[in-house]
């Protein structure tokens, strides 16, 4: 089978390779993969930033793709199933262990980018009828992720939504907090951007940095209350000024770290506002269940910015990392 392997933390050794086709053990099923789509996680991986990993490794945190086989004592799926498994495929349901964190699909295991690949049947989700491969392809970690945001921030009608960035998650987070009615400001530092997301639903747009007191443009939006989550996908760059963001009793869920790993917040309005702030993990095989269930009965439709051929993943990275799209960057592995 066609594959991609990491082979050294730099996006030129991303290398296509052939490779034996694996078997499915006990509980697990083979997927033909049809597409996958990147995350910032992936990039972290290639570039070094994610940490020492074992390589070769083929990476791809996320996929779409069909069963075509089988392993001893899997029940409930079948043949030619449209279906997503989740990244940390270990995680089925619940509170997050340790262990979960060991067992991350195109990080500690063999990811998306190949023709086939052996996952744990407990791990997978049914596609929607409605969504393509390549608009499949881009949920178990945005979506989910997005979707555990609306959730923790307890959205509901009338709530305010802050949102950082254009990328995957947030364009997500848009679009369920939407349907959840909510009103939604995004922050980006292009115009052009922001005027993409607002035909996707987005209320109110600041670029930051023509204004880079920002916070304080929330507070004016918001009539001096803030707002009710922000979904802070950036770090310690602009952490206190979500913090001036949000409203009391607000949450701000944590979700990145390309804007540095290491805080300098002030305290007091912590304390003065009894924010709550939420740490993510992307999420469990019942999260992304839940994620996929919210999409379907709101009719969503996943944002795809680009996609690419397999034989063009290392461009591919390199338009991530530029950090030019709206929305998800997508790899078809039959282009």
């Amino acid at each position: 089978m066609r594959a991609i392997q990491l082979t050294a933390p730099d996006i030129n050794a991303l290398k296509i390779t052939e490779l034996p086709c694996p078997q499915p053990g006990q509980g697990e099923v083979l997927i033909r993969q049809h597409t996958v789509s990147l995350n910032y996680l992936d990039l972290a991986l290639a570039t070094g930033l994610f940490g020492a990993i074992a390589q070769p490794m083929i990476p791809g945190a996320d996929s779409a793709g069909e069963i075509v086989e089988s392993g001893a004592g899997v029940t409930g799926w079948q043949r030619g199933e449209r279906v997503i498994p989740g990244m940390m495929y270990h995680w089925h349901a619940g509170k997050i262990c340790a262990e979960h964190h060991h067992a991350l699909r195109g990080v500690t295991a063999n990811g998306g980018l190949a023709e086939y690949a052996v996952v744990p049947a407990a791990s997978l989700v049914r596609i929607p009828d409605f969504l393509s491969w390549q608009q499949a392809a881009t949920l178990p970690i945005a979506a989910t992720t997005a979707w555990n945001a609306i959730v923790r921030g307890k959205v509901q009608p009338g709530s305010t939504v802050l949102l950082l960035g254009t990328g995957g998650v947030s364009l997500f987070a848009l679009q369920f907090a939407k349907a959840a009615g909510a009103r939604v400001i995004m922050l980006s530092s292009s115009n052009e951007k922001l005027a993409r997301v607002k035909t996707l639903g987005a209320d109110e747009g600041i670029n930051y940095r023509d204004e880079p007191e920002w916070d304080k443009r929330v507070l004016e939006l918001t009539n001096g209350q803030g707002v009710d989550l922000v979904l802070e996908s950036v770090g310690a760059a602009t952490f206190a000024k979500s913090i001036g963001a949000a409203a009391y009793n607000g949450t701000i869920f944590v979700i990145g770290f390309v804007g540095g790993a290491e805080l300098n917040v002030p305290v007091l309005p912590i304390m003065q506002k009894m924010l709550n702030i939420v740490g993510n993990n992307t999420g469990s095989t019942a999260d992304l269940r839940a994620a996929v269930r919210a999409i379907e009965t709101a009719g969503i439709v996943p944002e795809v910015d680009r996609v690419f051929a397999l034989s063009e993943t290392q461009k591919a990275y390199r338009y991530l990392q530029s950090a030019g799209h709206v929305g998800k960057v997508v790899i078809d592995l039959s282009m």
